[in-house]
């Protein structure tokens, strides 16, 4: 399921964003550090690693734990992979950054996310889990990765007015609407073999059934031992079609399942509420931008796979 995201990050299929290559985040606690790859004369230590899972955990509201939480910490071992092949080809070619364009990318966050001032932006950070310096470098990273999509690609992204058009008639309009969210999420393990998949789909039967039977959507996810996040209202115009459609077949308080390439997810619909719808003049601008950068990470996919085939890449975790 695809989606497009206008103004809120979220995680796997209710929205994709840009999260794999925006790396950051700090953690507590003292980390015993060590090599967990080599990316051609790069490392990446454990203790980078932690901060990226650490961070994730933050901004998503999720606590994978087992199984499941180094299945998460290999997908992001392999993100930052991809990270240092695009960091290292962005060098070579002196694609780079200046202060003056990473302070202007600076102020279009603020305004973009409604933030009056730098007091706004520093709780916002904060609750986020990251700080400004951890922000700076990720609008840094996704500048250079966009210079990158331009040179990989050859082409100008367009996105076209009958596009822009099409997903406000299907989504976007309903920008008043939101419904208030809550996840259950049980991955399947990495390289997982046909068997392994059907018995991830089994636990999730048995984890919808308990629910449906009346035990708790919290207390269950701590007896099987998968994460649980709270996604607070979310508009619908933050979510793919599909994914609306399937919600207004839900009531309040009804889970109902969904299967992504990674594995399954229990969705809840705790709640809905409405407002004023948005107008296409408001919304189109945000569309656009939406589209251009699901196309260019499409792109910028298909080309970091190209350079991983002639890279040396070790990964000792």
């Amino acid at each position: 399921m695809t989606s497009i995201h206008l103004g809120r990050t979220m995680i796997m299929v209710i929205l994709v964003c840009l999260g794999q290559f925006l790396l950051s985040g700090t953690g507590s606690g003292e980390v015993v550090d060590r090599i967990v790859a080599q990316v051609n004369d790069e490392i990446i230590t454990l203790s980078e690693l932690e901060q990226v899972s650490k961070s994730m955990q933050a901004q998503s509201g999720l606590n994978p734990v087992g199984k499941e939480s180094k299945a998460i910490q290999r997908q992001m071992l392999e993100s930052l992979i991809d990270r240092k092949l695009a960091q290292a080809e962005a060098k070579k070619r002196g694609i780079s950054v200046s202060d003056r364009e990473l302070d202007q990318a600076l102020g279009d966050f603020k305004k973009r996310n409604n933030l009056a001032d730098d007091a706004a932006l520093t709780k916002a950070l904060t609750q986020g889990g990251i700080t400004l310096k951890e922000l700076k470098q990720q609008l840094s990273d996704q500048m250079i990765q966009e210079r990158m999509v331009q040179v990989a690609v050859g082409a100008k992204i367009m996105v076209n007015e009958p596009d822009i058009r099409r997903v406000y008639e299907e989504s976007a309009k309903e920008g008043g609407n939101q419904a208030h969210l809550r996840m259950i999420q049980v991955p399947f393990p990495p390289g997982a073999t046909a068997a392994q998949k059907e018995e991830v789909r089994q636990k999730v039967e048995l984890i919808l059934k308990e629910i449906q039977e009346g035990r708790s959507f919290s207390e269950t996810a701590r007896k099987h031992l998968v994460s649980e996040g709270d996604l607070g209202f979310i508009p619908l115009s933050d979510m793919a079609p599909p994914l609306i459609e399937y919600l207004k077949r839900l009531r309040p308080g009804e889970v109902a399942p969904v299967q992504t390439p990674d594995g399954f997810q229990l969705i809840q619909l705790v709640a809905r509420r409405t407002g004023a719808p948005r107008s296409y003049e408001d919304a189109a601008p945000e569309i656009r931008r939406a589209l251009m950068r699901q196309q260019m990470e499409k792109r910028f996919s298909e080309w970091v796979k190209t350079l991983r085939e002639k890279a040396f890449i070790k990964i000792m975790l």
